[in-house]
């Protein structure tokens, strides 16, 4: 029988509406640990894929030719706020490769942040492509383009040998065969990966525990710099700081949420059915506490400051500031093993 898990919102005491979540947990060697709903629905990997989209940035040795320090390197692993820090390493970057902003196939869109993107508005900033939450991302794959001699127009398309090379490395992490996989345009104009949820958490777990150079150094960048990977008050950031990188977790757009629990050996993947990202933080939430209850984390999801723990219910509130209601997590995942 398959496990259950979603996210209810709420107006009052009444159950407004229902997010499904299917859900997979795996070890090491692909086990399954816990499901819910589909642990193999196919569905596209969205942002959650940026650190195996980073492997050939250090493989190829373009990361050291242009000197990327850690906090370069989990930049071109996150989804960032467009706050002055990420603009500022995402610039350095294209600095030490000797590229123009204008090089960067990602678009613009308002930043991720509230905050940030108040401040914007309010300011009437002109933004550029370095504000796109890809731009670290786009960085390092320009990086990796130049240092093998390839062409950089067109990196980002699906022909490109550079995304030929991020496709072999998805596939040798997730042991999914590209002829079972899905192929898209992601948002920011770059090769979108589409694959069964339990294949993205075998790639997670794996993240977690290999001593390959390359996931080493990425896995201690976002580990090292959880700031970087999303920024202030979002819910990569604020688990990354409190368990010291036990819990490498990565945002994906559409409802996707991906995490290395390193001291556990462990990788998880959740997908939000109908897509709602508010929904997948307090998911990923409500998974933690209840592998707790087997597993050894490295961290107690009980014990979590407020900074994370608030993510597990989220407030709805009205026009006028008043809570009606909340996000919240339920269900009955199902232990495999």
């Amino acid at each position: 029988m398959a496990g259950t898990l979603q996210v209810e919102s709420t107006r009052g005491d009444v159950v407004e509406s229902v997010h499904r979540v299917s859900l997979a947990v795996v070890d090491r060697d692909g086990r399954l640990v816990m499901s819910a709903g589909n642990p193999d629905l196919l569905t596209f990997w969205r942002s959650a894929a940026k650190p195996f989209q980073a492997m050939p940035l250090i493989a190829s040795g373009a990361a050291d030719r242009y000197g990327f320090t850690s906090r370069e390197l989990a930049l071109a692993c996150a989804s960032h706020s467009s706050e002055p820090v990420h603009l500022e390493i995402a610039e350095g970057m294209l600095r030490k490769i000797g590229l123009p902003e204008s090089a960067l196939a990602c678009g613009i869109h308002p930043p991720i942040s509230p905050a940030v993107a108040e401040q914007v508005v309010r300011q009437g900033t002109v933004m550029t492509p370095r504000w796109s939450n890809c731009s670290g991302k786009h960085a390092g794959m320009l990086a990796t383009a130049a240092h093998q001699g390839w062409p950089l127009a067109g990196y980002n398309e699906f022909s490109h040998p550079l995304q030929q090379q991020i496709l072999a490395e998805i596939t040798r992490w997730s042991d999914c065969p590209a002829d079972r996989m899905a192929f898209a345009v992601d948002g920011c104009a770059a090769v979108c990966f589409g694959l069964p949820l339990r294949a993205m958490a075998l790639a997670y777990a794996r993240l977690g525990v290999s001593a390959e150079p390359a996931a080493t150094r990425l896995r201690q960048a976002m580990a090292g710099h959880p700031e970087l990977v999303a920024g202030q008050g979002r819910l990569c950031t604020d688990l990354g700081v409190a368990t010291a990188g036990a819990a490498v977790a990565k945002v994906g757009a559409d409802g996707i949420y991906c995490a290395a629990l390193t001291a556990a050996g462990l990788g998880l993947a959740l997908k939000v059915e109908d897509g709602d990202m508010l929904s997948s933080g307090p998911a990923l939430l409500f998974v933690l506490a209840a592998l707790a209850g087997r597993h050894s984390l490295g961290f107690d999801p009980g014990a979590l400051p407020a900074a994370v723990t608030r993510h597990a219910a989220i407030p709805i509130v009205n026009t006028r500031g008043t809570r009606t209601g909340s996000l919240q997590a339920v269900g009955r995942p199902r232990f495999v093993a």
